[in-house]
């Protein structure tokens, strides 16, 4: 036996595995964006789905690894989130079992062929498009080529005398069983190999069922590798979704082994009122006891998440607290004073917006990166605000207001919509920026006046109802009513302007489409620093 080869095969194959893991997550992030993330969330979203989705892939590609990895990867890339990931795990658990039943196509078989085809698009094709798909297909087949690798450099392990007798010795121990399936697994990066070895074992009566099932279980822990191995050097929700992976197989074989008699004695009823052959007994005991660990975890997905989330928190990046006023204390105390701390973030919060909006015009005027980068920032944090001062307005609600202080509750989360909704538009022209560079989309000199003109105007009527908000200056207030009149008065003109360029050939269709998104987002925040005018008209009523 070679043990250099089996050596540089099982490192080689790893490097290529990691590489290929990171280069196919980039190539997702770049080409599908939040397109992609918006189609999982879609098929994703119920747990059920998440799981019927990962049995789906994992017979279509006949590899739970496969599926383990790719989930992996996609959870790095940020395309999916950490519940869902559980979902699909699960279902990858159950999707296994169906190569125990039928013989299905090999996924590995084609990754050369897939390695072609993506290296043609990245060596031959310049569109972005093209570049970024064959960045996927090349990394989607080195993946498979990487766990070939390792499979085929320990595969005379395999056949070592040493190995089959140390399932037969061990496996009168349940716990020793499980281990030797764990480890085998381990070593020989297939769960299918190690069922089958055991079908083997078992239809030559070298293993009893009950020595058999707990074997079957390890196999399953042992799997778990390949998402362990997929979350390495990535991010801290991917290393957590490869932590449910193993803790979700952990946990289901603690489950069987305390139930282990009553199992193997339904395994031996159920097998042989079916009429299966010795081979076929353990591939459907293996397919319940994932059916059934699927069944017993699924309404605990969330306390997984929950449970790994402390395990391994968040520590490259420590988050900080975004809210500068908000001080739950004070509802208890003084519900009046919560909700002028309430207020005062608020007008935070508003002139966070129009810092992102600052930065958007700064972005499309010089096209800094920075400029993109810190507008990303100001309504990520932005977000967080609208989520905790609409908590904190909520749990004022039930305490003992004055019908005022409810009415200026109601103002106030009917505020934060309109000031989230600013820093949504501000964003939104963030990403028609990002088109029109991606494909190299022109706007003429005029054009670009148009749109810095309404956007000056835009960014005055927004400061000046954050500054009467602030100073309850219904003067200032007004003056946002003159801006927004003016605002939508300038909208329609550029529109027949754009129109008229468009006719006489002076602007391109997808040109004068960027251009109009423009101030259709430009026209629409001009209507939410209105909203906010109008509210302090209405409160003044009331009064």
């Amino acid at each position: 036996m070679d043990w250099q080869q089996i050596l540089f095969h099982f490192l080689g194959g790893l490097g290529l595995f990691l590489f290929s893991i990171k280069f196919m997550g980039d190539g997702l992030q770049k080409s599908a964006g939040n397109r992609l993330r918006t189609i999982l969330d879609r098929f994703t979203t119920n747990p059920l789905m998440g799981i019927l989705a990962g049995i789906f892939v994992t017979v279509l590609i006949q590899s739970s690894s496969g599926t383990t990895v790719i989930t992996v990867g996609l959870v790095s890339a940020g395309l999916m989130t950490l519940r869902q990931a559980i979902g699909v795990i699960m279902g990858a658990n159950i999707g296994t079992t169906v190569t125990a039943f039928i013989i299905g196509i090999d996924i590995g078989e084609y990754a050369y062929p897939i390695l072609l085809m993506g290296s043609v698009m990245l060596f031959f094709f310049k569109a972005a498009k093209v570049q970024n798909f064959g960045q996927i297909l090349f990394g989607f087949g080195g993946l498979f080529i990487g766990l070939d690798l390792m499979s085929s450099g320990l595969a005379p392990l395999r056949h070592l005398p040493v190995f089959t007798s140390l399932i037969v010795e061990m496996s009168h121990s349940p716990i020793l069983s499980v281990v030797v399936g764990t480890v085998f697994t381990l070593i020989v990066q297939s769960s299918s190999a190690t069922i089958g070895i055991l079908q083997g074992l078992y239809a030559e009566n070298l293993i009893s069922l009950d020595a058999a099932l707990p074997v079957l279980f390890g196999d399953n822990i042992g799997t778990t590798i390949t998402a362990v191995l997929a979350a390495i050097g990535a991010s801290i929700v991917a290393k957590r979704a490869a932590a449910v992976h193993v803790l979700f197989n952990v946990a289901g074989t603690i489950i069987f082994l305390i139930l282990l008699g009553p199992f193997t004695e339904f395994m031996l009823w159920i097998t042989s009122w079916l009429g299966l052959e010795p081979k076929m007994q353990i591939a459907f005991a293996h397919g319940t006891f994932n059916v059934a660990n699927t069944l017993i975890q699924l309404p605990f997905i969330g306390l997984w998440a929950y449970l790994v989330t402390k395990l391994l928190p968040e520590r490259e990046k420590p988050i900080k607290k975004v809210a500068l006023y908000l001080d739950e204390t004070l509802i208890e105390k003084s519900p009046s004073i919560a909700i002028g701390q309430a207020k005062k973030e608020v007008v935070h919060m508003g002139n966070l917006s129009l810092d992102g909006l600052k930065s958007a015009l700064s972005y499309l005027k010089t096209n800094n990166p920075e400029d993109a980068n810190l507008s990303e920032v100001l309504e990520k944090n932005i977000n967080l605000l609208d989520e905790e001062i609409t908590k904190y307005l909520v749990k004022i609600f039930p305490h003992s207001i004055t019908p005022r202080d409810s009415n200026d509750l109601q103002a106030m989360l009917n505020l934060v919509c309109d000031i989230e909704r600013i820093g949504d538009h501000s964003e939104n022209i963030i990403e028609q920026i990002n088109f029109m560079n991606e494909r190299n989309i022109e706007l003429s000199e005029l054009a670009r006046n148009e749109v810095y003109e309404m956007f000056e105007l835009t960014i005055r009527s927004v400061a000046l109802s954050i500054e009467a908000l602030d100073q309850v200056d219904l003067s200032k207030a007004k003056q946002v009513y003159v801006l927004e009149d003016e605002i939508d008065e300038m909208e329609r003109y550029l529109r027949k302007q754009h129109i008229h360029r468009l006719n006489h050939g002076e602007c391109t269709a997808k040109s004068g489409l960027t251009y109009t998104d423009l101030l259709s987002n430009l026209e629409r925040i001009g209507d939410h620093a209105h909203n906010i005018a109008e509210m302090l008209f209405e409160k003044a009523n009331n009064k």
